[in-house]
C-alpha cells in the first residue's frame, strides 16, 4: 500500500520534509489520494498522489507552472496554492509509476462539503472570481487539456446517444421517463452549440470544478482564502464554473439524495453565489457572456444528469455506485433540479439582473 511509512520518507526526502507523526488521510475528494503532512519542523503540507486513470499528469503540471509565473508577475499578493518544487527542482515525485505533489497547507484554513449559509456561497463564488478575474490576460494557447472534452456537451450527448443505442433491454425500460426528459430538452445542447461558434464567448482559464469543497475558508471568520485543487485549472467557458456553483450550492441536498421533494434551488444561494461571483467578474465578462449566466446552471445540471444516465445505460462502468439503481438516481436528482431551475426562471434572471446593475 502505498500509505507504508517508508513509502512516505522516500516520497517526502525529495523536498527535504520529514513527517512526524504519519501522515494522514485529509479532505473529502475521491479522484486523487490525500494527506495531511506535519513536518518534525512544525511545518504543514498537503500530499496528493494525483489519479493518471483521470488526469493528463504532465498538462497538470505544465498548466500550473504557466499560471502561477502569471500570477507571481502580474499579482504577486494573490495566494495562489502552487506544488512545491522538490530539492532537484522536479514539481513531483514519481514512485513506483505514481505521481505525487506537495502544497503547502495554509494557516488557519478549513474547507466544507456543503454550504449551510448563503455568506460561504458568496465567498467560494467570489474566491473562484478572483481566479478567473486575476488570470484574465493570459496566453491560453500554452496551456493543455488535463481532461479533454471534459465539459463538451456536444461530446457528452453523443455519448449518451450511444449509451440509449446500447443498453440492455432492462435498462433501458427502467430509464425511459428519464431518457424521454432528457432527450426532450436536448435544446440546451443547441444552444451550446450555438454560444461554441459566438466569437464573443472566449475562452477563458477555468476551475471546472467549483464545488465549495475547493475554496479554502478562513476557520475563524468562513471568509474566502484561496482556491484549491486546481487539476482541472484549463481552457474552457465561464458556464463551467458558474453551472458547477448553481448546481452544488443551491440545492439543500446533494446529488446523491434521493429525497427528491429536497432537490429545490434556494434563491437566497442563486443570489449570493450571483453576487459572489460578479463582484470580481462583472468588469470581465463579455456581453454574451452575461446574457449566458443563467443557462450556464442548465448546462451543466443537464449535463452531469446525462452522464450519470448514461453510465447507468452502460452498466455503471465509470462512477462508484452502492446499489443497482444509484447512478438512476443520481440522474433523477439532476433532472428535478433542472425541471425547478426552470420553474424558477424568471426570478433568477432577475436576481442575475440585479447583480449586474450593482456599482
Amino acid at each position: 500500500m502505498v500509505e507504508k511509512t517508508t513509502d512516505f520518507e522516500r516520497i517526502l526526502a525529495a523536498y527535504d520534509v520529514f513527517p512526524l507523526p504519519e501522515p494522514r488521510h485529509f479532505g473529502s475528494g475521491h479522484i486523487n489520494a490525500t494527506f495531511l503532512v506535519e513536518g518534525e519542523d512544525g511545518r504543514k503540507f498537503v500530499l496528493q498522489r494525483i489519479n493518471s486513470a483521470v488526469f493528463q499528469i504532465e498538462a497538470i503540471a505544465h498548466n500550473l507552472r504557466l499560471a502561477a509565473k502569471y500570477l507571481t508577475k502580474h499579482h504577486p499578493d494573490y495566494l495562489f496554492v502552487a506544488p512545491i518544487p522538490t530539492l532537484a527542482g522536479e514539481e513531483m515525485v514519481v514512485l513506483e509509476g505514481e505521481s505525487w505533489r506537495l502544497t503547502p497547507f495554509v494557516p488557519n484554513s478549513t474547507s466544507i462539503n456543503e454550504a449551510t449559509t448563503p455568506q460561504q456561497a458568496y465567498e467560494a463564488a467570489r474566491q473562484f472570481g478572483l481566479l478567473s478575474k486575476n488570470l484574465d490576460g493570459l496566453d491560453l494557447a500554452k496551456f493543455e487539456a488535463t481532461i479533454p472534452d471534459f465539459h463538451n456537451l456536444s461530446f457528452r450527448f453523443g455519448q449518451f446517444q450511444d449509451a440509449i443505442a446500447a443498453a440492455p433491454e432492462s435498462r433501458r425500460e427502467a430509464a425511459v421517463e428519464l431518457v424521454a426528459y432528457f432527450l426532450d430538452k436536448s435544446e440546451i445542447v443547441a444552444t451550446y452549440e450555438s454560444l461554441m461558434q459566438n466569437p464573443d464567448f472566449p475562452d477563458r482559464l477555468m476551475h471546472h470544478d467549483t464545488k465549495i469543497n475547493n475554496v479554502l475558508l478562513d476557520a475563524d471568520t468562513q471568509r474566502g482564502l484561496a482556491v484549491c485543487d486546481l487539476d482541472t485549472l484549463m481552457p474552457g467557458k465561464v458556464i463551467s464554473d458558474l453551472g458547477d456553483m448553481v448546481r452544488t450550492y443551491v440545492s439543500p441536498v446533494s446529488e446523491e439524495s434521493v429525497e427528491f421533494e429536497k432537490v429545490v434551488v434556494r434563491e437566497e444561494y442563486y443570489k449570493a453565489l450571483i453576487e459572489g461571483y460578479l463582484s470580481e467578474m462583472k468588469g470581465v465578462l463579455t456581453e454574451t457572456e452575461k446574457s449566458a449566466i443563467f443557462y450556464s446552471g442548465l448546462f451543466l445540471v443537464y449535463m452531469q444528469g446525462i452522464r450519470f444516465l448514461a453510465d447507468y445505460l452502460n452498466g455503471d462502468v465509470y462512477y462508484p455506485v452502492k446499489y443497482p439503481e444509484h447512478n438512476l438516481d443520481r440522474a433523477k436528482n439532476q433532472m428535478v433540479l433542472l425541471q425547478d431551475l426552470y420553474r424558477t426562471e424568471d426570478r433568477l434572471r432577475e436576481i442575475i439582473s440585479e447583480a449586474l446593475s450593482q456599482e
